[in-house]
């Protein structure tokens, strides 16, 4: 797994932000709007649970774009980039790199438009209002996306079952934490249904729908008695294939 990817457990990794706030600059409300604008219009929402006029609406906008989008282009930054921007600022790179990479818009007059603003803070930004979109971004914000699916059969695992967890290879996006990895942990609760993640992660194992865990996990067992809490318990959701039986 990728240096930067999960660090919980690492040590001398620096002091810890106790930062509250949501937002800390006015811009980081207008790129968390960009991403929230780019999910109401994402082609995969025709095949959420939700039906949603993606076909019908008025954008030029036509890829898929998740939250899987959004963390696999801030995974894919350079481990040193990665520690050294803000949470926000990741998520303009990935977004930016995103439409270069697509298409909608070149490397050079994204440079450009950076140039100006930066020279021209007060500039008023492009705006074109337009209902159909604003409509279908409330009705996202209020449905999601959901991926949750019907069981049919039984689920490998049952409440009360301890397991191992898997070690798959690296890959540019992954829902399993680097320190969970061959750890044994106790199924607590078995989500009903299965759940998809819209995106396949190759060898990770995710993407059609399966079922869902929590899975409790003794701190000490992850992080050794001398570095944790007496009496601490993890919890985690996993997808089943991130789960083995135990040994």
């Amino acid at each position: 797994m990728k240096l930067q990817h999960h660090l919980g457990g690492i040590e001398n990794l620096g002091p810890v932000s106790t930062e509250t706030r949501v937002f800390v600059e006015p811009w980081e409300k207008r790129i968390f709007g960009i991403h929230t604008a780019m999910m109401a219009e994402s082609a995969h929402l025709s095949d959420a649970l939700h039906a949603y006029p993606v076909q019908d609406l008025p954008t030029s906008f036509r890829n898929d774009w998740t939250w899987a989008s959004l963390r696999t282009g801030a995974e894919d930054m350079q481990p040193f980039e990665y520690f050294k921007y803000r949470y926000y600022e990741k998520w303009l790179g990935g977004i930016s790199q995103f439409f270069v990479d697509q298409g909608y818009i070149s490397a050079e007059e994204l440079a450009e438009k950076t140039a100006y603003f930066r020279a021209n803070p007060d500039a008023m930004l492009p705006e074109k209002p337009n209902q159909a979109i604003s409509q279908q971004i409330d009705a996202y914000l209020q449905k999601g996306d959901s991926g949750a699916h019907a069981l049919e059969g039984v689920t490998r695992f049952k409440a009360g079952e301890t397991v191992r967890i898997a070690d798959p290879d690296a890959v540019d996006h992954t829902r399993l934490p680097g320190y969970l990895r061959n750890k044994s942990g106790v199924i607590d609760l078995v989500y009903p249904g299965t759940f998809s993640y819209f995106v396949s992660t190759g060898p990770d194992g995710i993407g059609e729908p399966m079922p869902v865990y929590r899975i409790a996990f003794d701190a000490a067992d992850i992080w050794g008695p001398g570095k944790s809490e007496a009496r601490t318990t993890l919890y985690a959701d996993l997808y089943e294939a991130y789960i083995l039986p135990s040994p």
